[in-house]
């Protein structure tokens, strides 16, 4: 990311954020706060997704020049990581803090595909690095004490929340990219989804492919009319992977 060595090595914005820096004085547009810059990108990315955000487009949305953008914010891809942070600030959300371990990070992955299908253009900032921003090092911390007196080594807990959070990031993409289909209107996956099932029987044989048979056969597909964000393989995925945290846990136990 681009911006001036600081005393922390982050850019000038991100220690803004954390208050660890003065504001800039005012300018020539009255008002105009980092808060209000970040807030005006997500709501551009809201409407428009993130291909139609821009210091540019930004600046119009704030009736102000890009120019006095850069007074705040040095670069667009400083200005990505600061939605992302901001994104997570808007949810009105709680700390999981009820029931064992398992139920509390499991919680954990939900509020953050919540997050994810709320702010579905988070998905499509490149990732460059861990978390360093106030709210999602919060969310991390939150995750890593799920996990408290489960016995497991730190580096343990920090991996057993990599792993959640890379399987419901990675499931929330896969859930995305099929909704936007869906809301295309796209004339494939309309002609497709509905007789998914049929369609396979047609295309293939029971000799060639028994085990996708199977599964046809069992009804599967059957209810593709809508398209329901695939919650039930969520739900099966998270499952397994929390099974195989648990299994770690009664190990060490």
């Amino acid at each position: 990311m681009s911006g001036e060595d600081t005393e922390t090595g982050l850019p000038a914005s991100f220690e803004m954020v954390w208050g660890v820096r003065d504001r800039p004085a005012k300018g020539p547009k009255r008002g105009l706060s980092l808060e209000q810059i970040v807030e005006a990108a997500i709501d551009v990315a809201d409407a428009e997704g993130i291909g139609g955000v821009s210091m540019g487009r930004v600046a119009r949305e704030l009736g102000a020049s890009a120019m006095s953008l850069y007074r705040y914010v040095a670069a667009k891809d400083e200005l990505l990581a600061l939605m992302i942070d901001g994104a997570f600030g808007r949810l009105d959300i709680a700390q999981p803090t009820e029931g064992t371990w398992r139920a509390r990070l499991e919680r954990w992955a939900e509020i953050e595909l919540a997050a994810y299908r709320r702010f579905p253009w988070v998905l499509r900032i490149p990732i460059t690095g861990a978390p360093i921003m106030p709210n999602q090092l919060r969310f991390v911390e939150w995750g890593l004490q799920t996990l408290g007196g489960t016995g497991l080594a730190e580096q343990d807990k920090l991996s057993a929340v990599l792993l959640v959070t890379s399987f419901t990031r990675s499931f929330a993409m896969l859930s995305s990219d099929i909704t936007a289909a869906f809301e295309s209107g796209d004339p494939t996956t309309a002609r497709v989804m509905p007789q998914y099932g049929e369609l396979i029987k047609k295309l293939t044989t029971r000799a060639e492919f028994p085990a996708l048979h199977a599964v046809v056969d069992a009804g599967t597909f059957d209810d593709d009319e809508e398209f329901d964000g695939l919650d039930y393989d969520f739900r099966f995925g998270l499952e397994r992977v929390l099974d195989g945290i648990e299994t770690l846990v009664d190990r060490q136990a």
